[in-house]
């Protein structure tokens, strides 16, 4: 920790602490970030400048859906409210050190904002709702530790000092993002994602020259896939991957945008008849998820198959970690439409399944899957206890106790204690409530 001391009044701002445990390892900012920072105030402020980070980024997200999108664009969206509080942090202890008040994490987001098509105005939206939670942060914690008889003056310093340092942070993010907006509108990637867009959007185009925008042939048999990975990283690895899956499935070309620094689409030319389920695909990295859309013909089947697509990766996010590495909408089709509204789904399978929707219980989830395997066998207690290794007659009691917690026999309402059922194997917690 340097030997130089904050600046007359600020102490405070070294007894600084998290609420949980004191955890670096949980940054989200550069490891250079993080120690220059330990280097001027110490460990513990900077574990509170994480926690405080991570709740601006969480209400941010909240509040403004289009820096959503999963983990990735989270962690993103995290680096710059994290970094920005540490820097902050700094500049209140030590006015006269020589630090930028905006940070290279802030400028990456910034960057990634412009190629993920965010707009100006929702960037700026996101700043002021962060400044709006790190001076809260701020406020409150010299509340609770300045001496009462200096506090108001203490607290109407550090507004001060805090609104200077978001305006200059705002104009360089203005600054950046504008730069970075012209790079991009002039590049050939920014051509292909506006031309894509368009496709996707149902605009009229000339589909011949469409295709020389995006060097990829529309009028060919296409396969769509969204490929995303749950932390910030290089796109290039996700285009080897998304470039693999869909070769491995038959593709002769292939077409891939990325969409920001976590996520890529990626479309692949198949044989008309060719069936992409039923070839082998290589191996995934366990930190990343694939969705696959159906096969379709010309600009129609392009923008269907991706739609496919899509619907497969949200179904895949709300699965969470139980989704598998691959997501085919051909194979989850029914679900997804019944998961189409999620409100509505969650209140349909605790309506219909009772006690059976307690997501807690390893018994009721026990319940659950020897039931629905009882359906799907055509209540065959035999091949049910086969399929599932168990005992005929342990089947037969788990029927019995299932029955007894909806109230009612399995023939009656079967219809949608299938459906329920599915739904809850399919998205777990996302659709289970807790212990009734």
């Amino acid at each position: 920790m340097t030997t130089q001391r904050p600046a007359a009044g600020r102490e405070w701002l070294l007894d600084l602490k998290p609420r949980g445990p004191d955890m670096t390892s949980a940054a989200a900012s550069s490891p250079a970030t993080i120690a220059e920072t330990i280097s001027h105030v110490g460990e513990s402020p900077v574990c509170w400048a994480i926690e405080v980070g991570r709740e601006m980024a969480t209400t941010i997200t909240r509040e403004i859906p289009a820096f959503g999108g999963g983990e990735g664009p989270f962690q993103i969206l995290r680096k710059g409210t994290e970094s920005s509080t540490l820097r902050a942090m700094v500049l209140l202890a030590f006015p006269d050190v020589q630090l930028s008040p905006i940070t290279e994490e802030a400028l990456e987001g910034d960057r990634e904002f412009v190629r993920r098509g965010i707009a100006l105005d929702k960037v700026l939206r996101g700043i002021r709702l962060g400044h709006a939670g790190m001076a809260q942060a701020f406020l409150t914690a010299c509340e609770a530790l300045v001496d009462p008889d200096r506090v108001a003056d203490e607290m109407k310093a550090v507004s001060e000092d805090l609104f200077g340092y978001i305006d200059a942070f705002s104009g360089s993010m203005v600054t950046e993002f504008l730069a970075e907006r012209d790079r991009w509108i002039t590049s050939a990637a920014a051509a292909r994602a506006e031309t894509v867009n368009q496709i996707l959007a149902g605009d009229e185009l000339e589909v011949r020259a469409a295709s020389s925008v995006l060097g990829y042939d529309l009028d060919r048999c296409h396969l769509a896939l969204v490929a995303w990975a749950n932390s910030p990283g290089e796109v290039s690895a996700l285009e080897r991957i998304a470039e693999a899956q869909l070769r491995a499935r038959g593709a002769t070309a292939t077409l891939a945008v990325p969409i920001g620094s976590s996520a890529l689409w990626a479309w692949g030319t198949i044989a008309n008849d060719a069936d992409p389920a039923t070839l082998p695909a290589p191996p995934i990295h366990a930190d990343i998820r694939i969705a696959l859309g159906l096969p379709g013909r010309g600009v129609d089947g392009f923008r269907r198959s991706h739609e496919q697509a899509t619907r497969a990766e949200r179904l895949a996010r709300l699965a969470g970690d139980r989704a598998a590495p691959v997501t085919s909408y051909a194979e989850i089709s029914a679900i997804a439409l019944l998961a189409e509204d999620i409100d509505s789904a969650r209140n349909f399978v605790e309506r219909e399944l009772g006690p059976l929707a307690d997501s807690t219980s390893q018994v009721t989830a026990a319940l659950r899957e020897t039931l629905l395997q009882y359906l799907e066998q055509e209540r065959s207690i035999s091949t049910v206890a086969t399929h599932l290794h168990l005992a005929r007659g342990t089947v037969a009691y788990r029927v019995k106790k299932a029955e007894a917690m909806l109230g009612h026999e399995v023939g009656q309402r079967r219809f949608e204690l299938h459906a329920a059922l599915l739904l809850a194997q399919a998205l777990g917690d996302a659709v289970l409530p807790g212990p009734r």
